[in-house]
């Protein structure tokens, strides 16, 4: 009961002006990148706006960071484009419900934590990729489709859409200098809108993307068979949904803690996530994450809170409903002039100041995430590679780095103090660091320095036990951890183990 209660956090201060303003301005860029992912993907435009709304109301209220906004994201999207045009719109809907049911699992059993092990390299290289994307669909809008033919637009069509973008990105940056009382992105639409809209000026509007008027969204079971025949179909395509679709959120929600200087829970996102794509499913929507862009819209616009969110999903049901002839008016070059600020706020542009000052495999890693994200549209797989190739590096480095500091005391025992941990990368440098022919009758090997990892450390020790035994030496094992003690099987009458408590290392949990 306390927890429905402290719902909506009342202890914080919350500026309403700030958060409707901020929800407005989020529901208007919303809009289009809805529509386009939905028709890209072979949906109707509704699909695309019901996702916007659900994802968003959902995810607003029972979400682990408040300010952050979820909505119809093209990333799991795309992945579903091929289900779609193979087995329809049915399959899609049951798919975008199983990945609901993954990612609720990844909440509920705690395992959202894990995204802090993502190491910064990859973040840089996650957003700059994500800027290239959301300026380079922005650059899309600049087509128009003449006879069935796509191509670019030319003559005044052409510096008209310009010129508004232009107008558009420059009230976006100047405004802020002297005003921050109302959001920049939100004057700029309104601004471009009546200009177009009192001048008469043609170009291309919202409505040449789609209509956005329809209904309320109904339940509905995806009409598809219940076997295990679907279930090998959709599966595949829900795990990797459910995949790029917490590791967008999930990396969003840290982006979000970084600016505010905030904490969010990453589980209880994770959970929320999941409900949010399962009522996707069940209620005709093409299924989403959380959207960086217009999270940034909302940071930028002041949305510190819950309200801006759920003001933005309310606005997109009242557009779908009743102001749908009224948005459908409104300039793409707004729109698009928006979008662009907000890639160019999206990408880390303190990557190049400190290209030559950080370590080249970390430069690698971030211009390798990026290009990866940039080509193949596929984050979740920009992100395990990139953590991938972080991990290799990262135990390369660590096995140069044990070592073993070696005497004999005034009884004639050697003693080998080893620094460093002792895993699968550095087992053969370890072994290399025992003179066994020649070692005295009694040797201490002292890991109060050391952590003893894996498998593989607990096999090298075994080898190493195994040669003093065979040369009818005595050993000695210091501060080894109860679980080493419990894998070490050979020569156990001459190991002298001495147990000192070891911790064990845990990824710090949400409270």
């Amino acid at each position: 009961m306390q927890k429905i209660i402290n719902l909506f956090d009342f202890k914080q201060k919350i500026n309403y002006k700030n958060e409707i303003l901020a929800g407005l301005a989020v529901a208007m860029t919303m809009i289009p990148e809805s529509l386009s992912f939905a028709i890209l993907a072979g949906l109707s435009p509704l699909t695309g706006l019901y996702a916007a709304f659900l994802m968003g109301i959902v995810t607003a209220i029972l979400g682990g960071r408040p300010g952050m906004v979820s909505g119809g994201a093209g990333a799991t999207v795309v992945v579903l484009i091929a289900l779609a045009a193979s087995h329809g719109v049915e399959y899609l809907f049951a798919a975008v419900i199983l990945a609901g049911l993954l990612q609720f699992s990844v909440g509920i059993f705690k395992l959202g934590k894990f995204v802090r092990l993502i190491p910064q390299p990859v973040m840089y290289g996650f957003l700059n990729g994500l800027a290239v994307i959301i300026f380079m669909a922005q650059v899309a809008q600049f087509k128009v489709v003449e006879n069935g033919i796509e191509g670019w637009m030319q003559g005044s069509a052409l510096y008209l859409m310009a010129g508004l973008t232009l107008l558009t990105i420059a009230i976006v940056f100047i405004l802020p200098k002297f005003t921050k009382a109302v959001p920049a992105s939100l004057v700029a639409i309104i601004v471009v809108f009546g200009i177009v809209y009192f001048f008469g000026i043609d170009t291309k509007k919202v409505i040449d993307i789609a209509s956005v008027g329809g209904s309320l969204p109904s339940f509905h079971i995806p009409g598809i068979p219940f076997n295990l025949e679907t279930l090998k179909i959709i599966f595949p395509y829900a795990l990797v949904m459910a995949g790029v679709g917490l590791i967008e959120s999930l990396l969003t929600l840290n982006m979000v803690d970084e600016i505010t200087s905030t904490k969010g829970q990453s589980n209880r996102e994770a959970a929320a996530q999941g409900i949010a794509n399962i009522t996707n499913g069940f209620f005709g929507g093409m299924g989403g994450c959380a959207m960086v862009a217009q999270t940034l819209v909302n940071i930028g616009a002041g949305g510190r809170a819950r309200l801006s969110a759920i003001i933005a999903s309310i606005a997109i049901l009242l557009i779908i409903l009743v102001a749908g002839p009224v948005i459908e008016q409104i300039p793409m070059a707004a729109l698009v002039g928006v979008m662009m600020m907000v890639a160019i706020g999206t990408f880390e542009w303190v990557s190049f100041r400190i290209i030559n000052k950080m370590p080249r495999h970390d430069i690698f890693i971030g211009m390798l995430v990026a290009v990866i994200t940039v080509l193949l549209h596929n984050l979740a797989l920009a992100v395990l590679i990139g953590v991938v190739i972080s991990a290799l590096v990262f135990a390369w480095e660590s096995a140069k780095r044990i070592r073993a500091r070696k005497y004999v005391d005034e009884d004639g025992v050697k003693h080998y103090e080893i620094f460093g941990p002792l895993f699968f990368g550095s087992t053969a440098a370890f072994i290399e660091k025992f003179d066994v022919l020649n070692d005295p009758n009694e040797v201490v090997i002292d890991f109060k320095e050391s952590k003893v990892v894996d498998m593989s450390a607990i096999e090298a020790l075994n080898k190493i036990t195994e040669k003093y035994h065979k040369e009818g030496k005595k050993l000695h094992l210091r501060h080894l951890s109860q679980d080493c003690r419990q894998l070490l099987k050979n020569a156990e009458t001459v190991i002298d183990v001495n147990i000192i408590e070891d911790p064990t290392y845990k990824v710090m949990t949400n409270k």
